[in-house]
């Protein structure tokens, strides 16, 4: 059984560094969780060192814009670690091309912005679907409405042998109390119709190697068994972290809120359903991260 904890606090003191996700555990999508801020300050304040670790398809100085935005204080993290980056880094290195489809939302264009650290990098031209080599999914055009709604441009792009890059495996996102479909919704979808994905966030490796560069940029060694990734996704947080034989701390309270049946606290029967149903073994939980 997954030990329920009432704090961050309580098992802080094991670990020198947090992957800490960012919606569902900071903030909502629209305003920061103070609770959420006070664990973490408290954490650096006992020279600990928090890596925000998130799956936006956006480079990490689009994500600290927003979470300026959303009242989230510098003074509670010390580096960003996106799927964005890692995919963006794949992008430049020729991935999927270099006449590429985009699919997101205007927001995410940054995915675009030069990156300094390839060589050589591929002259990406964003085109049509019919004259592209490749994907490039930051997300629905509509993040509501159905993925399946893709079908025919996916179908498309399938018998052209294109591949996808997906910049954000999430497959859904809570933005406040409306639901929102993700990238990942539409790169399961592609592969679902013989279609070939490519993932760079959570659970997949890439994004875990950016996180440790990050720390070693702050000058940190850190080992793996020193660090706990903080999450509420069950396929991405807590998944990503097996893979990567790290600890977790899974928030019951986000995304699998109604499974764990969480107020302030997730039931123990409940939570014990849910992470078997799933397959999964967190080694904490908490309802929120506080």
């Amino acid at each position: 059984m997954t030990p329920i904890i009432q704090s961050l606090a309580e098992v802080s003191d094991r670990y020198q560094a947090l992957f800490c996700d960012l919606w569902g555990c900071v903030h909502d999508g629209h305003k920061a969780f103070p609770q959420a801020v006070e664990a973490l300050r408290a954490f650096r304040a006992n020279g600990g060192t928090v890596v925000l670790v998130t799956n936006a398809p956006r480079h990490r100085a689009s994500v600290e814009k927003q979470l300026a935005r959303m009242d989230v204080p510098q003074d509670c993290w010390d580096t960003i670690a996106t799927s964005g980056d890692s995919a963006r880094a794949a992008m430049y290195n020729g991935a999927v091309g270099e006449k590429v489809w985009f699919m997101g939302e205007q927001h995410d264009l940054s995915f675009f912005d030069p990156l300094q650290i390839i060589e050589n990098p591929a002259d990406i031209q964003q085109t049509n679907l019919q004259d592209a080599e490749g994907i490039i999914c930051c997300g629905p055009f509509d993040p509501h409405a159905d993925p399946s709604t893709l079908r025919p441009e996916l179908l498309l792009a399938k018998q052209k042998g294109m591949k996808l890059l997906c910049a954000n495996p999430d497959i859904v996102v809570d933005r406040g109390t409306s639901r929102e479909w993700c990238a990942g919704a539409i790169a399961r979808l592609y592969t679902e119709m013989g279609g070939e994905s490519l993932y760079f966030g959570k659970p997949h490796p890439p994004i875990y190697d950016l996180a440790r560069r990050r720390l070693t940029e702050l000058g940190k060694s850190v080992p793996d068994t020193a660090i706990l990734a903080v999450g509420d996704g069950i396929h991405t947080d807590v998944a990503g972290a097996l893979g990567e034989d790290i600890d977790s701390l899974f928030i019951t309270g986000g995304l699998a809120a109604e499974e764990t049946k969480t107020s302030t606290q997730p039931d123990p029967d409940a939570l014990s359903a849910y992470i078997q149903k799933e397959m999964a073994s967190p080694t904490y939980a908490i309802g929120f991260l506080r």
